[in-house]
């Protein structure tokens, strides 16, 4: 890409409408070869932003789903003890006597179990997603801050592996907890705030082309007077893109309060938000 403006064209064939900032930031990550920190709430496009960038550069994504608990064996490599079991068994069938190259064969690479992070340092020109970093271990954040600075794994059977052309890293948090610095310092950072109404509009739009210019217009304007409300989880715009969804299903053409109370679980899924949606709507519950 030349230019961020050229990246956000990219982005547009693709469905995916980035605002100026956003494209700058991307554009710098790919030029700069660093990894892109992206914070916001959920829903704003995080995740989609990293699948998207993989179909402009025509790359292999892989994604790396943090959660609590999540080791560098799960995220690096581990071996298939099964096989290695198997393996050890038909070598004592079939009278297998030779030790050394017995142990050998158990860490053969046919026997490696490559997770996300190994893959990502083989697979040249990949897009390596690191999903919601904000609920994984500080334990873990520590490991890959230390695989990001050199792309370099070492395992013990096999030797050291070195990127021959480092992913593409997309980095997201919902900002459940705060990232440690030193990870941050590592990256190029972009807060992705909810779109403007016209861009919302834009956007439910090009993604679902059946809706009518009203209907948009109705749930993007319905969308951003929740997330003004103090919501337990205020909607993003995968929210919004539901519920026209569901609506369309309907065969709405545009939105009446009798239809929004009736598919309100497509963009809100907590009683309490529901509940504060239809007293602001004048309506009792259901």
């Amino acid at each position: 890409m030349r230019s961020p403006s050229e990246l956000g064209r990219k982005l547009e064939e693709h469905d995916y409408l980035a605002d100026e900032g956003l494209a700058v930031a991307c554009f710098l990550a790919l030029r700069m070869g660093r990894p892109l920190f992206l914070e916001g709430e959920a829903g704003v496009g995080k995740t989609e932003l990293a699948k998207t960038l993989a179909k402009v550069l025509d790359a292999p994504l892989i994604r790396l789903q943090c959660y609590e608990g999540l080791d560098a064996a799960q995220a690096l490599y581990d071996w298939d003890f099964p096989r290695q079991l198997l393996h050890l068994k038909a070598a004592e069938t079939a009278g297998v006597r030779d030790v050394g190259k017995l142990e050998d064969d158990l860490y053969d690479r046919r026997f490696l179990i490559r997770r996300p992070l190994l893959r990502a340092i083989e697979e040249p020109g990949s897009v390596l997603l690191v999903d919601e970093i904000d609920r994984a271990d500080d334990e873990f954040e520590a490991f890959l801050l230390e695989v990001l600075s050199d792309f370099t794994i070492s395992i013990p059977e096999l030797g050291t592996i070195r990127a021959e052309r480092p992913p593409v890293v997309i980095v997201t948090s919902n900002r459940t907890r705060e990232v440690h610095d030193a990870l941050k310092r590592r990256c190029l950072y972009h807060w992705l705030e909810h779109p403007s109404h016209e861009r919302e509009v834009a956007i439910i739009r090009r993604r679902l082309p059946e809706s009518t210019e009203l209907l948009a217009e109705q749930v993007a304007t319905a969308v951003h007077r929740l997330r003004g409300r103090d919501l337990l989880k205020p909607p993003g715009i995968a929210e919004s893109l539901d519920w026209t969804e569901a609506l369309l299903a309907l065969g709405a053409r545009e939105l009446d309060p009798g239809l929004a109370a009736a598919t309100l679980g497509a963009v809100l899924k907590y009683r309490e938000d529901q509940q504060a949606a239809l007293a602001d709507w004048g309506r009792r519950p259901g």
